[in-house]
């Protein structure tokens, strides 16, 4: 397959960990590389000067149409908008476009497994990646995509024996006309609208990880989430289900069994995994638990290694990470909390009293339900950012007269807000950052935000 890409001129639009991972790659198999960035040469000379591979054409500080005169494909990494003029023109010139993702289904020789989703897919990623580790170890199992480690920078290393388990954002899937063995749709729910522009379009994203499948091919839906569950139609091969409560005669699927998750074929249960086995924190993380048992379920893997997997995984990066405990108050990083659905799942991750500390760039999402939940749960309420005027306004619009009956402040950035935290955070207190917003007001990404974040609480002294 690699033929194919020989000679051919490649333009990578965002000098960013995806972008960056494909460029690498494809250099050494004789492809002409040109990256593009908005960013100027001095913000991005660290970049460059780590990029040892290839000889590559560096564009930078805008995206000027003629680097497309001579190319063949138009790469775009994930925060990159279609709508953007130099896309565009590719579009009206009829450059096909890609991604390091869609380039790595092409020529990965393993079984894939692949899991999308608005809330929970990084945890079950790294679940489902656990239980394979398990089960067919750790040297022929590939964990990563969008959750941190792009897999073009490792396809050489696969063999045909192993198995891949990847993260698809729907930035990714846009672009994707290649599906994965096992595709797993965890929930779709308001998210990225900034981006996508509608919840119809949004999903048409999401489903295509099923669109592109075979007979042969398995789907995991949710059974209790309505954007999940509606896709049910367009299955191509197998369905295998999860939720709470037990599958109807006919359809097989994971559930919520007493003290266990087990697994019901349509007719008869087997138990997987003691819900006690779960060391993460949450409830949401029981229904991740669920569908990484339904994924794995699908893969062959037997019950052992899925409780293995289960108890392998006490944290996530990012999410709902302990940090340190600092003047008799608990530090939490939730980083990766970029929308208002999934801090309001964080929240309802904890009894003690809550300081939060949420904002960023708002998605076009609604703050109604995360406002509401905040006036009746938190202690003290810091918010950063550009979304720190937007959420005052819906906390208002939530609070009786226009009063907001919590204290709270506003910052223009995290930094300030942690400052203030530190100053008010009492002995018992959780401080939670679970911003509801993405970083890219002030951050590359959700995880240069959380690594800051982390950084600046253990130089409190």
């Amino acid at each position: 397959m690699m033929d194919d890409w020989e000679g051919k001129h490649l333009v990578i639009v965002g000098a960013a960990r995806q972008g960056l991972a494909l460029a690498k790659y494809l250099s050494k198999h004789d492809v002409k590389i040109t990256i593009t960035d908005q960013r100027d040469e001095k913000v991005l000379y660290a970049v460059q000067q780590d990029f040892q591979e290839g000889e590559i054409n560096w564009v930078l500080g805008g995206h000027p149409v003629e680097i497309l005169d001579d190319a063949d494909l138009l790469s775009l990494s994930g925060g990159v908008p279609l709508t953007i003029p130099l896309v565009q023109e590719a579009i009206q010139r009829e450059i096909p476009l890609t991604n390091d993702s869609q380039v790595f289904m092409d020529i990965v020789p393993c079984p894939v497994i692949g899991i999308t989703g608005s809330a929970g897919k990084t945890t079950t990623t790294l679940l489902v990646g656990k239980m394979a580790e398990d089960a067919f170890g750790e040297n022929h199992t590939w964990v990563g995509g969008n959750i941190g480690n792009p897999l073009i920078a490792v396809v050489d290393q696969i063999k045909k024996n192993d198995i891949s388990v990847i993260e698809l954002s729907s930035f990714q899937l846009e672009l994707m006309n290649t599906a994965p063995k096992i595709a797993c749709i965890l929930n779709i729910t308001p998210n990225h609208l900034d981006r996508h522009g509608t919840m119809q379009e949004y999903t048409r994203a999401k489903a295509r990880i099923i669109s592109y499948q075979s007979e042969s091919d398995i789907a995991v839906l949710n059974r209790e989430d309505e954007g999940s569950w509606a896709l049910w139609s367009e299955v191509q091969g197998q369905l295998i289900t999860f939720g709470l409560d037990r599958p109807k005669t006919g359809i097989a699927g994971t559930y919520l069994n007493g003290e266990m998750v087990s697994y019901w074929d349509g007719s008869s249960t087997t138990d997987l995994v003691p819900v006690g086995s779960i060391r993460l924190r949450g409830d949401h993380n029981l229904m991740n638990t669920l569908a990484a048992c339904a994924v794995a379920r699908a893969a062959g893997i037997p019950a052992e290694s899925m409780q293995n997997g289960v108890e392998a995984l006490s944290g996530v990066d990012h999410r709902l990470e302990y940090i340190r405990t600092w003047n008799e108050a608990d530090w939490y990083n939730d980083s990766i909390a970029t929308a208002p659905e999934r801090s309001i799942a964080a929240i309802n991750s904890f009894t003690e009293s809550l300081v939060l500390l949420a904002g960023g760039r708002d998605k076009d999402l609604p703050w109604n339900d995360f406002s509401k939940l905040v006036l009746g749960r938190v202690k003290y309420l810091i918010l950063f950012g550009e979304a720190a005027d937007l959420i005052e306004r819906a906390l208002q619009s939530e609070s009786e007269n226009g009063e907001i009956t919590i204290p709270y402040q506003k910052y223009a950035s995290l930094k300030e807000a942690v400052h203030k935290a530190a100053d008010i955070a009492e002995s018992g207190d959780v401080v939670l950052l679970s911003p509801g917003g993405t970083s890219f007001d002030e951050f590359i990404d959700f995880a240069e935000r959380g690594e800051k974040f982390r950084k600046w609480i253990q130089e409190l002294s």
